[in-house]
């Protein structure tokens, strides 16, 4: 059963609870006598002592009576939740009381929580008051939790709106009654105590408590307008600070880390040999590397940490609390990629500004076959316009020791890094962008095939030195079947053919097969691909998806809908759910620079600071994805 089933069942099940518990909650009040005494508290016909009377003559009933009406005064947004907190006190005392209305607001929290995970926000209408009040704000703040307490104490606004905006924040289940319980707390107090005192204290005392509690309520009711200013401007100067801004470096930090992962890799069979030409790098600098393998910024490192770098990163990284806070320790800050970014823009001119190192990987993923991907030409305009120094780290083996497709390192694996000076800050101010584009491009092409034929002694070492190739080479050469590539340790099959061909210690095809290389094959079958965009006119390739969308600061990702995309000439579509309601978004083709993918994962988009990340239903199709979205742009906007 796959995830977004077993959700949907998930769902299925709390709705269906959700309507047994109303239909027994519907036929308990209208048993016996306890309809003819809801409509007496709502018509408020009765005396206190008529009601207390009511009710301790119902026995145990009278118990769950009061429960049930606490539980209805969170659900029904109509209903004032102190006449009930009071007759509690009054009928029962004050323990009494108090376990009754603290157990009914335990029901309605709980039943809220689980109206919004099975129905989302489409319930807001009804829980949700046009108040002053910005939620989205409030949503946002570091105080949120605070702020939410204090809620409970403003006039107008309804428990079950308070618990809904709660459960709206996607709290998980234990913060959230953590939360709301607590909250609630202080009033449910109030109000059982009125209710006590008036039977348990002189009446003078109560008179008097009652009578200043009520001018509170009226003060606070006729200023709640400022008092709901007052609550956004603390909203507002507790926002939390947003993940993309950048920190000063830890160079204690960056320095332990990279100590950590240079031993792993070590013990996982990785040497790093780095050369220095420059000596020490001028500061405010760029540095630019190639970007064949996940872990280059290691690799830089060797380099480079000693001048505590600021590393451009994807923004999926800082979906994750607690990656997005190591990250920020070392001075990264996040880049949606392949997206309009002004934040992230801003950031890498503040880096410059304050005289410091800025670090990029400017083809912006990860290479596909171990050569060079093609850089946007808004990086160049970019260099251009800050007019310092620019450095370049030049690696090599990278790619074979740690592939964009493969299932762990590769022992042998010897990766070079050199960094040198590209330009000067007088160079760059004298040049066009089309010169910077050039010069960039000579210094950081690099085709790892080329790269290993000069060192013919690097030998790779893996049990599975094959596996996940199939996510990048979806074609077969022999019959044209797509998706019918498997691997297995070291051999690569065709599930109609039989097996093709093996991969040995160098990344070469044995035996009598028509490609040499990766690279080759990949080259033939995009070919293929181009040629049949360029023949159809209404190309459109077409997949069911799972959305994923930016956690809730666990996990990089969380599921969130399913739905179809579409891409073809117009751009990118999906139409399907998201978060529960009907969502559709469409990305024109000049958006769609090039769908970034991980191989057998996902491809994916950012709209702004959010990740759309779709998980196909033939997950080796997402090569097929990036290739397309590369053909298609560049045909229609390269002519």
């Amino acid at each position: 059963m796959s995830v977004l089933q077993k959700q949907t069942k998930q769902k299925l099940y709390i709705a269906l609870g959700l309507v047994v518990f109303a239909l027994l909650l519907m036929l308990f009040m209208f048993s016996g006598n306890n309809f003819d005494l809801l409509m007496n508290i709502l018509k408020n016909d009765l005396t206190q002592e008529q009601l207390r009377d009511k009710l301790n003559d119902f026995g145990w009933r009278g118990y769950i009576t009061v429960t049930v009406l606490a539980v209805l005064q969170i659900l029904c947004a109509f209903l004032p939740a102190e006449p009930v907190q009071v007759l509690a006190g009054i009928t029962f005392g004050f323990y009494i009381g108090f376990l009754c209305c603290i157990i009914g607001v335990f029901i309605g929290n709980t039943v809220i929580f689980l109206l919004h995970k099975s129905f989302g926000n489409k319930l807001s209408g009804y829980f949700v008051k046009k108040l002053r009040l910005d939620l989205n704000k409030i949503a946002k703040s570091k105080k949120c939790v605070l702020i939410i307490f204090i809620l409970y104490f403003l006039p107008a606004i309804s428990y079950g709106m308070i618990c809904f905006f709660a459960a709206s924040t996607r709290m998980r289940y234990k913060r959230f009654l953590l939360v709301t319980m607590l909250g609630a707390l202080p009033s449910v107090c109030i109000g059982v105590g009125l209710g006590h005192m008036a039977i348990a204290s002189n009446y003078i005392i109560s008179i008097v408590v009652f009578a200043v509690l009520i001018l509170l309520l009226i003060l606070m009711f006729i200023f709640r307008e400022r008092l709901f200013e007052a609550v956004n401007a603390f909203a507002e100067k507790n926002s939390k600070s947003e993940p993309n801004k950048v920190r000063k470096v830890n160079g204690f930090v960056m320095g332990v880390l990279y100590v950590v992962f240079r031993i792993y890799y070590l013990l996982c069979g990785v040497h790093i040999k780095p050369t220095n030409k420059v000596g020490k790098i001028e500061s405010p600098s760029i540095v630019l590397c190639n970007h064949g393998s996940f872990i280059d910024f290691i690799f830089a490192a060797a380099l480079i940490k000693r001048f505590k770098p600021h590393f451009i990163i994807a923004r999926l990284y800082f979906y994750d609390k607690r990656l997005r806070a190591l990250l920020r320790l070392v001075g990264g800050f996040p880049k949606s990629m392949f997206a309009a970014d002004i934040e992230s823009t801003k950031n890498c001119l503040s880096v410059l500004k304050n005289g410091e190192v800025l670090a990029m990987m400017p083809e912006a993923r990860l290479s596909t076959t171990g050569r060079f991907e093609d850089i946007q030409d808004s990086t160049y305009s970019f260099i251009k316009k800050a007019g310092v120094n620019v450095y370049t780290i030049k690696f090599g083996g990278d790619y074979f020791a740690d592939p964009k497709w493969g299932r762990g390192f590769r022992r042998g694996a010897v990766v070079e890094a050199e960094l040198d000076i590209l330009f000067t800050a007088h160079q760059v101010q004298q040049m066009s962008t089309g010169d910077i584009k050039a010069g960039v491009e000579q210094r950081l092409d690099y085709n790892e095939f080329e790269w290993l034929k000069d060192r013919p002694n690097i030998k790779y070492r893996s049990p599975r030195i094959a596996e996940g190739l199939e996510n990048i080479l979806t074609l077969c050469p022999k019959c044209n079947s797509k998706y019918t590539i498997v691997t297995k340790k070291d051999t690569v099959c065709c599930e109609k053919c039989g097996k093709l061909t093996s991969l040995d210690n160098r990344y070469a095809f044995t035996g009598d097969f028509r490609f040499k290389n990766l690279t080759e094959w990949y080259d033939w079958q995009k070919n293929q691909l181009e040629q049949q965009i360029i023949a159809d006119e209404n190309y459109s390739l077409t997949s069911n998806v799972k959305l994923r969308l930016p956690s809730n600061g666990n996990g990089l990702t969380r599921a969130a809908g399913q739905g179809v995309c579409t891409l073809g000439r117009n751009g990118l579509t999906y139409c399907g759910t998201k978060d529960g309601e009907p969502y559709e978004v469409n990305f024109p083709l000049e958006r769609v620079y090039r769908l970034l993918f991980g191989a057998g994962e996902n491809f994916e988009i950012y709209n702004g600071s959010e990740i759309l990340y779709f998980v196909p239903d033939e997950k080796r199709s997402c090569v097929d994805w990036y290739m397309a979205s590369m053909i298609l742009y560049d045909t229609t906007f390269d002519e």
